[in-house]
């Protein structure tokens, strides 16, 4: 499939979205020019952090469209890297592989990536090996797991009482599956963003979870995002996992029905983060940390209910996700739409940008990306989980942004997911700092105390490393 095609194939789906000069003349004009107007100006070069120079104030960061894009995207639009003494274009990219491309080469200074994605670069998964870190969580949660209209009726027809439940579990799919399979015809074909995506990781997790496996069962191929609605209405899948607003997309044209969101396969999950290699790191300290330090605060800010329809309206914009308004705002309010014919169901925590400690790389999310790069074969020999997540996932880079900022931030970098059904305190931080629940749909628990304990409780896997070699790497 080209990218022309692609692209003529989009805007026929894509509506006529509200426009941005009237939004702001309804929102308030003179609101957006305050806040603006009040965010204090440097010199050239000169970086507010540490009162040294900037290396680097031209920058290049890119992105994918998506709705979790808009950490990057309103720190440039609403002048947060202006603040720092950045002048950031932001440059829209295809697809992932773009993106780790050029970041690895230095096309880009930075990007939005993958949670997964500096983790895989760093071991050389799938591409030339090359050191990349990241100091900066951009989300949590925001993905969902979509499928044709067709493929639920089949659903339904297997066991309509169970397809009442919501969530949908894959245990409905699976009988589905096993009639289709047994017929002899070829494995069903769903897609997802990425080898190392969070969106592989979350379908393979949870068809999993209900005896499917994803390596033998169906077929799993990779479609950059913005593809995913054109490939299910031509179908050529039967089904993904995607981040927003490609779910809701789907949904609002009546081809697709989303059955499960991230949220709720694991409450509060890691989806994205700002990744640079690491030699630029290096070569560019203050640069790096005036990014972060941007980035931190458009997130603040972005995550208040009274701004989020800015946010909606300016990310949906054709140089950034490319979207409707109505579609984007979907999930960007708090609500989420399952099919076309129900109404929108309250989902605060769909979108988190900045509470729950959502902007800090934690070192256990990390870790637990490496156990499902290990469970899925995709990492072949042992290796030392903890000193490849800490090399990777910089919380000393993000506390030292966040002491400038003078916002709290967590003083370790693990926790456990999968103990809180509700809001907690993280009493381990420079102030106490509320978290949400983190409960997986299955039941399990993760501790990164436990990593290898944890690894072995997986019953579908196409694991590669030796059990026994990789317990005495992680003692």
């Amino acid at each position: 499939m080209s990218d022309d095609f692609t692209e003529k194939k989009l805007e026929k789906l894509t509506d006529k979205k509200i426009d941005r000069r009237k939004f702001l003349g309804v929102t308030g004009l003179t609101a957006a020019g305050i806040l603006l107007s009040g965010l204090p100006k440097f010199s050239e070069g000169l970086f507010a952090g540490t009162g040294g120079s900037l290396e680097k104030t031209k920058l290049t960061f890119g992105i994918i469209p998506l709705t979790d894009c808009a950490p990057i995207v309103i720190a440039k639009e609403k002048g947060y890297f202006k603040k720092h003494g950045l002048d950031v274009t932001v440059s829209k990219e295809s697809s992932w592989a773009n993106i780790r491309d050029k970041v690895s080469v230095g096309a880009l200074d930075g990007a939005h990536m993958l949670a997964g994605m500096p983790i895989a670069s760093s071991l050389g998964i799938g591409a030339r090996k090359k050191q990349m870190i990241t100091a900066f969580s951009m989300d949590l949660n925001g993905n969902a797991i979509t499928v044709s209209d067709e493929l639920y009726a089949q659903m339904l027809q297997a066991d309509p009482e169970a397809m009442k439940r919501s969530p949908v579990s894959a245990a409905e799919l699976k009988k589905v599956i096993d009639q289709h399979n047994k017929s002899g015809k070829e494995p069903m074909t769903f897609a997802m963003t990425f080898p190392v995506s969070t969106h592989n990781y979350e379908i393979r997790y949870w068809m999993a979870a209900a005896g499917i496996d994803p390596d033998k069962d169906v077929r799993l191929i990779v479609i950059p995002p913005p593809q995913m609605v054109a490939n299910l209405q031509a179908k050529n899948i039967v089904g993904y996992c995607v981040g927003e607003p490609w779910n809701e997309r789907a949904v609002e044209l009546g081809i697709g029905r989303t059955l499960i969101t991230n949220y709720e396969i694991w409450n509060n999950n890691p989806e994205k983060v700002f990744g640079v290699n690491l030699e630029w790191a290096e070569q560019n300290p203050n640069t790096h940390l005036a990014a972060v330090m941007a980035l931190i605060e458009a997130a603040e800010w972005m995550d208040k209910p009274e701004n989020r329809l800015e946010v909606v309206n300016i990310i949906s914009e054709r140089s950034y996700v490319n979207a409707p308004v109505d579609v984007v705002k979907m999930s960007m309010t708090g609500t989420y739409k399952y099919s076309k014919k129900e109404d929108p169901r309250p989902l605060p925590d769909f979108n988190v940008f900045y509470r729950y400690a959502a902007t800090f790389p934690w070192a256990s999310h990390a870790s637990w990306f490496i156990t499902q790069m290990i469970r899925w074969g995709q990492i072949e020999e042992a290796l030392d989980i903890k000193k490849m997540a800490e090399s990777v996932y910089r919380s000393d880079i993000y506390r030292e942004a966040a002491k400038n900022l003078k916002i709290a931030y967590p003083t370790l970098d693990y926790k456990t997911e999968g103990t809180h059904s509700g809001g907690w305190t993280l009493s381990e931080a420079s102030t106490p700092i509320e978290m949400g629940p983190d409960k997986f749909f299955d039941g399990m628990s993760y501790d990164p105390k436990k990593l290898v304990e944890y690894i072995r409780g997986f019953k579908v896997h196409n694991m590669k490393v030796s059990i026994e070699t990789l317990a005495k790497l992680n003692a």
